[in-house]
């Protein structure tokens, strides 16, 4: 039987005397996308910290793949193959878009630096190979024509975009998106279900925080819901529009 590609058990993460997550506990299966949704302030993305490691659960324990990652480093963590992105779209100031993109592979070049300062053969067939990889996925996306273009140039649906490609780059196993689709439009968010959905099928887990409900519905294979810090429903998209628990957490028991 297939470990699942994440658990998480009964996590809780203290600030002070505020408890922002409560003995939450779920598992995400290999290959699947899943969202992680609730109202403002439901402790989403702290219990996204704290899967990572970015502030490390006060109780409780994260597994990716079978594995701990209590005490894990997020660099340790990100070379296992757990990528996460930020609310904010991160591109690097002064870089282009290419670059940007080659950044998400530091991780995993194998040619040893002086090898890269030399050019020697080796270094050179490496960095031809990541550059067909990120320029690929820049074309995948629509912004191969901007590849030498500053990245902070770009629009805010394009940075974010283009943060994605940046994790894609990372070869990760499990991507952690953390409201991809804020500040996009219509057609922008359109173009974002596309991408996860292509991301989704070649295999790699995802997990993304979100409140485009309309886009959680039409991708997810699992929806997580958290209200006040407790998790409140676990299950698919059409048990979840019908959970009254999780249509009380939103607008309240009198709505």
């Amino acid at each position: 039987m297939t470990s699942p590609a994440l658990e998480v058990l009964d996590v809780s993460r203290r600030f002070g005397g505020l408890l922002a997550v409560d003995q939450v506990s779920f598992t995400i299966a290999q290959g699947g996308l899943s969202a992680l949704i609730g109202p403002n302030g439901a402790g989403k993305t702290t219990l996204f910290n704290a899967i990572t490691n970015l502030f490390p659960p006060s109780a409780g324990e994260v597994r990716f793949l079978g594995e701990s990652l209590a005490g894990l480093a997020g660099d340790r963590i990100a070379r296992l193959g757990l990528i996460r992105t930020f609310q904010s779209a991160r591109v690097f100031p002064g870089m282009t878009v290419l670059e940007n993109a080659l950044a998400g592979a530091c991780l995993h070049v194998r040619a040893h630096p002086a090898a890269q300062m030399l050019r020697l053969p080796g270094a050179r067939a490496e960095e031809r190979k990541l550059r067909g990889k990120a320029e690929a996925l820049l074309d995948l996306i629509g912004l191969l024509a901007f590849r030498d273009s500053a990245a902070t140039d770009l629009p805010m649906g394009a940075q974010k975009n283009l943060e994605v490609v940046r994790a894609l780059m990372a070869n990760p196993r499990m991507l952690l998106l953390d409201e991809p689709a804020a500040g996009l439009n219509d057609s922008e968010t359109a173009d974002l279900a596309a991408l996860l959905t292509a991301i989704r099928d070649t295999g790699v887990t995802i997990m993304v925080v979100e409140h485009n409900m309309s886009l959680v519905m039409g991708i997810a294979d699992q929806v997580i819901v958290l209200d006040a810090g407790k998790l409140v429903a676990v299950g698919s998209p059409t048990e979840i529009q019908a959970n009254r628990r999780v249509i009380e957490a939103y607008v309240g028991a009198e709505g």
